[in-house]
């Protein structure tokens, strides 16, 4: 048994390492950021970025905690309930867990609190929240379905797809065309730093229990699908609304908190963070008393963990409310008067170096490592999902510039992705699908989305955000499905290479064999 001493460097150890993380996540933004503020191009007052500088700060520090309370809690628990369900052969508790797991995991997502916030305007923030949760319970229920009875990935995603553009058409047809970017984003942000640790280790872990060929590829595509649930949920939802759509823009200045000071900040994140925690661990310690009773030593670690992940997630929100948010805003608006050019190709430089500052997307990488033996290694992910969020911030700006429908992006852009799915192999298809909604993270909304709105703003006016700001989580989330795809295609392009020279070599070597008889 371990003591109390060997503990504790080991621990400091692991938190040392995860500030280093987060410490190279966070500074490529925070110099972007001072080094526009140096050009003409953008005005940001000195007060201003001290206050920046410090909420970059607040969220390495936050950032580092939360990835290590994930490694000890979110994970750990997304499989133990995972095995242990699976184990009991009751696949009926299976399905209902499920479900009310992916209910309350949602419900405790802090980016979709985010996005809540900025929509309040125009759609009752709870009732968003809610919907959200059960179309990720709905979709959870059939992604557990598809793990245990080894169901196609590709199959399934083509027919969600389709019925998704489907009850697209029909929200454009009665006139709430408005609320189809709205009704994508939901589905971006939904696979955030709590989601992910816990529904990829969920599917990990179940996978692994039932077994059967390609278990560890099997065990893929959860993130996927939970990422469909909520867009279908929130369009059904949508066309229920009535009346006109109108938004109005939040407050996104610094004053308002500036006045308030950081304590009010930090109190309201820890309620707003506790209240949405406190279901998920609940309801773990209900199926720990019940189904899986794990030993006092696992429990113990859980409980440190979620402690970690609290206050990461206190201060990661702190920290976007006090600085990212506002500063993104001013950037977006300033630049699109300025250069809306310029903009454009800061776009795309910032969403390069963006995605390194998202917590869920290490976890991702770390896990696709460790599951495919290195075959796919965290820096081959980490290229291509910089290159597709830089190419997908990059083209929303311009959506934003000449004012056309989300759809020009979306439906062009999944045709491709699923077209790649039938000629790459299964583990790439399933991997870039999770690798979509894990890139569309809490820092995509609350610093790209305000940017995004910032420019439209300015560009198209406040009464057209709704129309072309909001999108840009979605466009996050489908960009990296192509590029990660590609990584595939590339690798099959290489084996067989590799294979026909292989060919060439044995089929050379046996002609210089051949005896001829006169």
């Amino acid at each position: 048994m371990e003591t109390k001493s060997s503990i504790l460097p080991e621990l400091w150890k692991s938190l040392r390492e995860k500030l280093k993380e987060s410490l190279i996540s966070v500074v490529p933004v925070s110099i972007l950021v001072f080094l526009l503020s140096i050009t003409p191009w953008v005005d940001i007052s000195q007060r201003e970025l001290v206050v920046f500088a410090c909420a970059a700060v607040l969220l390495i520090v936050g950032i580092g905690l939360f990835n290590l309370g994930a490694d000890m809690a979110m994970t750990p628990m997304g499989q133990y309930i995972g095995e242990g369900l699976t184990k009991s052969r009751k696949l009926g508790i299976l399905l209902s867990v499920s479900f009310m797991m992916g209910i309350l995991i949602t419900v405790a997502e802090p980016d979709l609190t985010v996005l809540a916030g900025q929509v309040s305007a125009v759609m009752n923030g709870t009732l968003l929240i809610v919907t959200v949760g059960v179309g990720v319970g709905i979709f959870l229920f059939l992604a557990v379905l598809k793990i245990v009875f080894h169901l196609d990935l590709t199959s399934i995603l083509l027919f969600c797809y389709m019925l998704l553009f489907c009850i697209s058409a029909l929200v454009i047809q009665n006139g709430k065309g408005s609320f189809l970017p709205l009704s994508f984003d939901s589905g971006g942000v939904t696979t955030g730093p709590i989601t992910v640790p816990f529904i990829m280790a969920l599917g990990v872990g179940i996978a692994l229990t039932v077994g059967g060929r390609n278990a560890s590829e099997n065990s893929f595509g959860l993130i996927a699908l939970c990422s469909v649930g909520p867009v279908l949920a929130v369009l059904i939802l949508s066309m229920t609304a009535r009346g006109d759509l109108s938004y109005s823009i939040p407050d996104y200045s610094m004053e308002t908190i500036l006045s308030q000071g950081l304590g009010p900040l930090l109190g309201e994140k820890m309620v707003e963070v506790g209240r949405s925690l406190v279901l998920v661990v609940v309801f773990f310690f209900i199926l720990q008393a019940v189904i899986l009773k794990l030993p006092k030593s696992k429990i113990i670690q859980i409980l440190f963990g979620i402690l970690y992940a609290f206050a990461g997630l206190v201060l990661f929100l702190a920290a976007v409310a006090m600085g990212f948010m506002p500063v993104g805003f001013q950037i977006g608006r300033q630049l699109a008067a300025f250069n809306p050019g310029l903009l454009i190709g800061f776009a795309f430089i910032l969403g390069m170096v963006v995605v390194l500052a998202e917590p869920a997307v290490h976890v991702l990488n770390t896990q696709v490592e460790g599951i495919t033996g290195g075959e796919v290694s965290k820096r081959q992910m980490m290229i291509a999902l910089s290159i597709g969020v830089g190419v997908s911030i990059g083209l929303s700006v311009i959506r934003v510039r000449y004012g056309f429908s989300l759809l020009y992006y979306l439906i062009p852009g999944y045709l491709l992705s699923l077209g790649l799915s039938f000629f790459v192999p299964k583990l790439y298809t399933a991997i870039a699908f999770d690798s979509g909604g894990v890139a569309s993270g809490p820092l995509t909304s609350s610093f790209i989305l305000p940017l995004v709105i910032g420019a439209c703003c300015t560009l198209q006016g406040e009464n057209a955000v709704l129309d072309f700001a909001f999108g840009v989580v979605a466009m996050v989330a489908m960009t990296p499905l192509i590029t990660i795809q590609t990584l595939g295609f590339r690798s099959v392009l290489r084996v067989r290479s590799r294979d026909n020279a292989a060919i060439r070599r044995i089929l050379a070597s046996a002609d210089d064999q051949i005896i001829y008889f006169e």
